[in-house]
């Protein structure tokens, strides 16, 4: 009979679906080195946030088949070193999405009420009813700010309020906002106009200080701001200094930096009501992520798919280098587009062709999504994350190509134009080759890059060199493609460190630069 440790509580629901097949032991707040010493024993191990399942772990567990996250986040487990032992990761990212809109929306009705306020000075024997008026949220405008499985909820729900809904996500497309009847803007335009906003967007490279002082600037006196995401996409700092100028009304936070967390200068400010990592915490949530993480736990043991697997380990060797390729090919279309995401195509030309190229198309999408879905992207469900942001991908091959001998290409297709990558894999290293018209040979090996759009002419060069050296950051290696002599060209420096925006600014300001762009690889 199969063994299954779980390290973490679950609702036993969970428990009882899992006894139908195999033997469950519950054994919790176990010590890394206790947890070490017994996973040899078992096949399938599941925990909450609590437990650390690290590399060593992963090695012990000599028979485990599969580790199941009962939730979403997976910071408390190395997938990757999972993947190298051909251990199938699966967690439960759907089972808490009521549980967390309703809770943004409570937040919301809390803000808009001074619920907290007005119950802390009743009870500290305060009858203050004219310091304390609220306002409704009827006739106001809800901005969204990821609109994925949460962001979705919540834009169903506070319709029944009256309430206006716009919401900013280039990776979701217009035909799937429309049938949400949520109105797709720009990130600007958004903060300028909604009376409440609410984040629900994964902590990412390029979220993490998301909302600053710089974006704090731009919303209404009486605007409030409502976080039940990730801590960290909001500047905690920035967001004080803006509640004590009187630049904005209110906050709320579910979520902080650190967690857990006792002592912060947010739990002074009258302002901002906090909640500790409640959004999740329901019982019904409670239970039907413990129920679908057995599930899944289950299906891999007898040998099913899971659709919520967040790893791929039994993927062949020689497809690994195509697939780093299309990671990165994705990410930097991610970052250079611009719009709302339509469409995508997919192309795979010379020898890449004769694989099954399924897995280098979960590669693109994943590279091209990181940066709004939390989910792992995998074989099992790349169908279903596309169809969720109304994303159509079309594919194509083709046996011959003229100057490699493999390409992937992928075009993105917005309401503003196409944006098209192509990589290539040589001596198993990624190559990018081509972006939009311009043809190139760079290898990302990881860091920071400047994409300068411009007019090929004299001392420009030099200007965005001096400008990047008054900055103290060095270029380590420069690229230039053009059309023609004193024609349209690209510039790409690889930068020892991030390019600030006010740098950006003033890149963008010389004479002839169309676009300057940061990105991350």
């Amino acid at each position: 009979m199969m063994k299954v440790l779980v390290a973490d509580p679950i609702a036993e629901e969970g428990i009882q679906v899992l006894s139908s097949f195999a033997q469950v032991d519950v054994r919790t707040k176990l010590e890394p080195s206790q947890l070490k010493a017994i996973i040899g024993d078992y096949d399938a191990l599941i925990v909450r946030s609590q437990t650390k399942v690290g590399a060593e772990v992963i090695e012990s567990g000599k028979k485990l088949k599969v580790i199941g996250r009962a939730g979403v986040g997976l910071d408390n487990i190395d997938v990757d070193a999972a993947t190298r032992s051909g251990i199938v990761v699966v967690n439960a990212p759907t089972g808490n999405i009521i549980a967390a809109a309703e809770h943004t929306i409570a937040l919301m009705l809390a803000l808009a009420r001074n619920v907290a306020q007005a119950n802390s000075c009743l009870k500290s024997g305060k009858w203050q009813r004219e310091e304390l008026v609220g306002t409704e949220i009827r006739n106001k405008t809800l901005g969204i700010i990821g609109l994925g499985n949460v962001g979705s909820e919540v834009a169903k729900r506070v319709q029944a309020f009256e309430m206006r809904v716009i919401a900013h996500d280039p990776f979701v497309s217009k035909d799937y906002a429309r049938n949400l009847k949520v109105e797709l803007t720009p990130l600007d335009q958004l903060l300028r106009e909604a009376d409440f906003i609410t984040l629900h967007v994964p902590l990412t490279a390029a979220t993490k200080r998301l909302i600053g002082s710089k974006e704090l600037a731009k919303l209404k006196p009486a605007a409030r701001i409502i976080n039940c995401a990730r801590g960290g996409v909001i500047d905690e700092e920035a967001l004080l200094k803006a509640l004590g100028a009187g630049k904005i009304a209110g906050a709320a936070f579910d979520v902080f930096d650190h967690e857990p967390v006792t002592d912060s200068p947010l739990f002074k400010e009258d302002k901002i009501i906090v909640t500790p990592h409640l959004g999740a915490s329901t019982i019904e949530a409670q239970t039907s992520v413990a129920k679908d993480v057995a599930t899944e736990v289950l299906a891999v043991l007898q040998g099913q798919f899971s659709k919520y697997a967040v790893n791929a380990p039994h993927i062949a060797a020689e497809m690994v280098p195509f697939m780093r390729a299309a990671t990165v090919v994705g990410t930097l279309a991610s970052q250079l587009m611009e719009g709302q995401i339509n469409s995508t195509h997919i192309k795979y030309s010379g020898g890449v062709a004769n694989y099954d190229c399924s897995p280098i198309k979960t590669a693109l999408i994943s590279g091209l999504l990181q940066q709004s879905s939390e989910e792992r992207i995998n074989l099992v469900n790349v169908g279903l994350i596309a169809t969720q942001h109304g994303l159509k991908i079309s594919e194509e091959k083709e046996a011959i190509c003229q100057n490699y001998a493999n390409l992937i290409t992928l075009e993105v297709n917005s309401n503003v134009g196409t944006t098209t990558i192509s990589g290539t894999v040589r001596d198993g290293e990624t190559h990018i080759v081509q972006v939009n018209d311009f043809w190139m040979d760079i290898v990302p090996t990881g860091g920071y890059f400047l994409f300068c759009d411009h007019l090929d002419r004299p001392r420009l060069v030099g200007s965005i060199g001096d400008i990047t050296g008054k900055a103290d950051i060095n270029i380590s290696s420069m690229h230039l493609s053009r059309l023609k002599p004193r024609g349209k060209a690209l510039m790409i420096l690889a930068l020892d460190e991030p390019l600030g925006e006010e740098h950006l600014q003033e890149i963008r300001g010389l004479s002839g630069v169309y676009s300057a762009k940061a990105v991350r690889l």
